[in-house]
């Protein structure tokens, strides 16, 4: 493992390992944003002061993507505080790291070694030896994606909301993108306005899944016109990307289509477009337009897998990520087929990879199960609710099983 030494004025030297440096960025970051979210110019004046527990909760759900909040986003925080929010997510979608190696570069400064593998280790990319390029890529088409999502929105949002609907475009776009899951709507509604508005549904969904493709993934689909090949980390990844969308959306159309509180009163059209939608977002963003609270159990139980898995390496998304599910899931096929390798797109994947994803899953597995186990000491609720929220806090997923119930209160929108 490369460590990275760094000596300080009293001739005192530390040496770190990268993983942990990025890690250290993000605890920086959180506790900034806590810092700045507690001040009294980042609520709005007609709301009460939040306790400093609140905010720090606030701006590490943000950095972290989560989005999972205890206050509305809409109305609790003035523009100031909502423009740390979403700095935050943005910082959070892309890594401390990987933003300020993009501006050192844009202002012309020599990035040195430390600098080079510190990214490298950020973006989860192979060689540090073209970082640079591949960083300067990333941020400027994350750049011009959420700038063209913000253009999009705003043609549905300046019509309702005048001229607040620019900024709430903007928020919106890079919110999708970074798969955060934080909305303006207000009330804790997320999108159920929009259930039955295509535009702003399948906007949103596009902007989600580019996210949560992953940097190696664009960089491998933009290259593809000279290689004519794609590299089997892509391969995996669109494949199971559309395998778990295709189920996700097929199981909630299924089992919530005469479900009054959900898909029931939806027209089929409406029916398979939420059902698309939801299963997108269960894919670490956690966007609304149906109420989880009100899904039938069995679904649930779906939607804590989908969540689980999460998005693909390298990208603004979490969860265990899909290459570790796809390694795993190649590994039993290549077991009930009595075969002692495993194999994917004819590549043979090694044994420490397979014994490593594996790890990965059980260990995951274990965090979330304590997690859930203390809850239901704690607090008592359904067992389901309970892992819910758990997975959706590991996986940084938005969706929440347990603390929207507000959504019972919302029969008009049906």
């Amino acid at each position: 493992m490369v460590k990275l030494q760094f000596k300080f004025k009293n001739n005192k030297i530390i040496s770190l390992e990268p993983t942990k440096i990025i890690v250290l960025s993000f605890i920086a970051v959180i506790i900034w944003g806590s810092v700045v979210l507690y001040l009294p110019i980042a609520s709005n004046p007609d709301q009460p002061r939040i306790s400093f527990l609140d905010a720090l909760f606030t701006a590490t759900a943000a950095t972290c993507v989560t989005g999972l909040t205890v206050v509305d986003t809409a109305t609790q925080w003035s523009y100031f505080g909502k423009t740390v929010i979403m700095l935050l997510i943005q910082i959070g979608g892309l890594g401390l790291v990987t933003i300020t190696t993009f501006f050192s570069v844009l202002l012309g400064k020599k990035v040195g070694i430390k600098g080079r593998i510190l990214a490298q280790e950020s973006l989860n990319y192979l060689s540090s030896e073209d970082i640079l390029k591949l960083i300067k890529r990333v941020i400027t088409v994350t750049f011009i994606i959420e700038f063209i999502g913000a253009v999009i929105f705003a043609a549905r949002f300046i019509p309702q909301f005048g001229l607040k609907g620019i900024y709430m475009s903007v928020f919106h776009s890079v919110s999708s993108f970074c798969n955060a899951g934080y909305d303006l709507m207000g009330n804790y509604q997320s999108l159920t306005g929009y259930r039955n508005d295509p535009f702003v549904l399948l906007i949103t969904s596009c902007l989600i899944i580019i996210g949560g493709l992953g940097f190696l993934v664009w960089k491998d689909l933009y290259e593809f016109r000279k290689s004519r090949h794609f590299l089997l980390h892509t391969k995996v990844v669109l494949l199971f990307t559309v395998i778990l969308l295709a189920f996700g959306t097929l199981y909630i159309f299924i089992f919530e289509y005469n479900n009054p509180n959900t898909l029931g009163p939806l027209s089929i059209p409406n029916k398979l477009l939420n059902a698309f939608f939801q299963s997108v977002c269960l894919r670490t963003t956690g966007f609304n337009t149906i109420s989880v609270f009100n899904m039938r159990e069995i679904t649930k139980v779906i939607n804590v897998m989908l969540m689980f898995i999460g998005a693909s390496p390298g990208s603004t998304g979490g969860g265990i990520k899909v290459t570790t599910f796809g390694i795993i899931i190649a590994a039993i096929f290549s077991q009930m087929r009595g075969r002692d390798e495993t194999i994917i797109f004819k590549h043979k994947i090694s044994y420490s990879l397979v014994i490593k994803s594996l790890s990965i899953i059980v260990l995951s597995l274990i965090i979330v199960l304590a997690v859930t186990t203390i809850i239901l000491a704690i607090d008592g609720f359904p067992f389901i609710d309970t892992l819910y929220e758990a997975i959706a806090a590991f996986s940084t997923t938005v969706s929440s099983s347990m603390v929207l119930p507000i959504f019972i209160q919302q029969a008009e929108l049906f």
